[in-house]
């Protein structure tokens, strides 16, 4: 089984060799990385442009100019943003130039140097070409050279931003990136005059690191590469190997330094599709911390979200029913008598109990195509807009019969920790109430796209083709369809795919960037996103007295440690926070260790019966592997 990797800057130091080559390759990749953030500088920064942040508010394009080798920089670049590339034309005029302006409002050029001789390769005949760019767009320029271009294109030294690597350093093109976006911070300062500039010796802006996630050889995290890497290799292909996923994605960073990221194996099992770092998993029960929970937690740093507040003060309709005095302390912590779940599809059959507590309930009942009115409809129409499957159109006001049904449901006799769902269905219509916005709009203004996650998000048949989703089960009792696309959870589907309890689809690289946003205390991209005390918070137990373990949405390690209960590392600390999904997925950040992984798989292909994830203790090993491999 080989992994496979998307991006260039992994190539760099995630090659798997053997023990002494492995440590040599990780040595020179460290003093290469060393060198380059060293001498990387940064020229001008017009504005306070950089690092880069609001990265909601910017369009980004990139354009080449120069005898430039493959893509290291723009494939870097485009692990922290969506940036389209434009190529640059022989010949522009006002149209073109106006459409540029229309469609981005930054350009990021990267500009090989005259090579040494001086000789002008054939792509600078083009320096009119670009000149006309400079002078009508916003441009952010990285310049891999000594500066001789600037006697060609003197407009380039007038970028709004420019960043210059002095020397052909091999690992400019993969640092220069990370500083642009601050994940790096800012070092390098002239040694001498820029000829025909007015750059002196000394000049250079500097800034720290650490506003973002970094991709770093090993060294920079103090693990060792070898043992990661032999590791997880072996159990991510005992997993495929024993049947419990066709592939995966796995992602390690420790104190915000991503060291490994990879994928194994195939979509399914047929090996015809195989896995890239850049494909989306449906992320089932972890969309309980990624979605409407980081907007729980903003309002809450404002003072518009009380976590001792009755439901019945946020939502009106329980208002007079058993849950109306439930606190979100209690519900965010499983705490407070909720019922784990409740399968609405159900409710919609014919002859059939409406609700699980009834007496005439049947778990065995399947969908026979015989649907009470107002449920269900074969085609699609103003009445029935929601697609839940092919065959499937749910009716418009279904939702609240959802929240009918939670209302309706028989609080558990026992007090104490019993896992619900119940509460997120509600959360998204809450925080949207709270902050005056549409949640979705909400979600993705206020982190989606501020932290760059480009792939993070509900219903992604709306934004990636489906070749890149991977997909989930083959549903033989209500949609009688291969899921693939939309989400696994049928209560998620009855909600248009839209809740907080499941619904979310996303790669690695971007549900990581949001674990980061909560081990960085709240902050990403120059922004404190959520006020770090507010994280704590949420990241806190607040019932372990009772023998609770959980924090608020967040799941935490057992009270205490039991390795045939436990899907975590037997070493993540009482600080560490995280949750699992149904589908087969996993993610962690531990603020004592600085270990955050993300592991992504499809565990219920092609059935949720298949329980050889738990039988392996797969994500528990994988967790263990990269506490294992820090260095004492």
């Amino acid at each position: 089984m080989i992994s496979r990797l998307i991006y260039a800057l992994p190539l760099l130091f995630a090659i798997s060799f053997s023990l002494p080559a492995q440590d040599m390759a990780d040595k020179q990749a460290t003093l290469g990385f060393k060198q380059a953030e060293q001498a990387i500088t940064v020229l001008r920064n017009e504005g306070g442009l950089l690092p880069l942040s609001r990265l909601d508010t910017l369009r980004i394009g990139y354009m080449a100019f120069g005898e430039l080798r493959t893509g290291p920089f723009l494939e870097t670049l485009q692990q922290y943003a969506d940036i389209t590339p434009v190529p640059l034309p022989a010949k522009v005029d006002s149209a073109w130039l106006s459409a540029l302006q229309a469609r981005f409002n930054l350009l990021i050029l990267e500009v090989e140097d005259i090579p040494a001789g001086g000789l002008l390769p054939p792509s600078y005949a083009m320096a009119k070409t670009l000149k006309a760019v400079l002078g009508s767009c916003t441009t952010l320029t990285f310049l891999n050279g000594d500066g001789s271009i600037f006697q060609v294109v003197p407009e380039l030294a007038q970028s709004a931003g420019l960043i210059m690597a002095p020397q052909h350093l091999r690992m400019s093109t993969v640092v220069a990136p990370q500083i642009l976006f601050g994940a790096v911070g800012a070092k390098g300062v002239l040694l001498g005059p820029i000829r025909g500039t007015a750059f002196q010796a000394g000049d250079g802006y500097t800034y720290a690191g650490g506003e973002a996630l970094a991709y770093t050889p090993y060294a920079y995290a103090d693990m060792d590469g070898q043992l990661l890497e032999d590791s997880i290799r072996a159990i991510v292909e005992a997993g495929i190997n024993g049947g419990a996923y066709p592939g995966a994605q796995v992602l390690i960073a420790r104190h915000g330094k991503v060291v490994y990221h990879k994928a194994f194996g195939h979509h399914t099992y047929d090996g015809q599709q195989p896995v890239l770092v850049s494909d989306l998993y449906d992320l089932a029960s972890v969309t309980k911390i990624s979605s409407a929970l980081p907007l729980a937690m903003q309002l809450h740093s404002r003072g518009q979200f009380d976590l001792d507040a009755p439901l019945k003060d946020y939502a009106p309709a329980f208002r007079g029913t058993n849950k109306a005095g439930l606190t979100f302390r209690s519900m965010l912590s499983h705490n407070a008598r909720l019922r784990p779940w409740v399968p609405y599809w159900k409710g919609t059959l014919k002859g059939h109990a409406r609700y699980p507590w009834d007496d005439k309930w049947d778990d065995e009942r399947v969908n026979d195509g015989r649907f009470r009115w107002f449920t269900f409809k074969a085609d699609s129409s103003r009445r029935f807009p929601t697609y839940v499957a092919e065959g499937l159109w749910l009716h418009r006001r279904f939702k609240n019969k959802i929240y009918k049904a939670i209302a309706k449901s028989p609080l558990n006799e026992e007090p104490g920790y019993v896992y619900s769902g119940l509460l997120f269905y509600v959360l998204p219509d809450i925080v949207a109430q709270r902050s005056g916005q549409p949640y979705r709009q909400y979600l993705r203004s206020a982190f989606y796209d501020r932290i760059g996650a480009v792939t993070l998000g509900y219903n992604p048949l709306e934004r990636f083709p489906k070749a890149r989703i991977v997909p989930t089960e083959r549903d033989t009792f209500f949609r009688m369809v291969q899921i693939h696309g939309h989400v696994h959870d049928e209560g998620a589907a009855m909600m248009g795919g839209v809740s907080a309890n499941a619904g979310l689809f996303s790669n690695a690289n971007d549900l990581a960037k949001l674990m980061y946003v909560y081990a960085n205390g709240g902050r990403s991209f120059r922004e404190q996103l959520i006020d770090s005390a507010s994280v704590a918070a949420f990241t806190s137990r607040h019932y372990a007295a009772e023998g609770n373990r959980r924090g608020l949405g967040f799941d935490k390690p057992l009270l205490e440690y039991d390795a045939e209960k436990s899907y975590v590392a037997a070493a993540a600390s009482p600080s560490s926070f995280g949750h699992s999904g149904y589908t087969g997925t996993f993610t962690w950040a531990d603020p004592e260790s600085g270990i955050l992984i993300v592991f992504l798989s499809n565990r219920v292909y092609t059935t949720r019966e298949n329980r050889r994830l738990y039988e392996l203790n797969i994500r528990p090993r994988l967790h263990q592997a990269a506490y294992d491999a820090i260095k004492e």
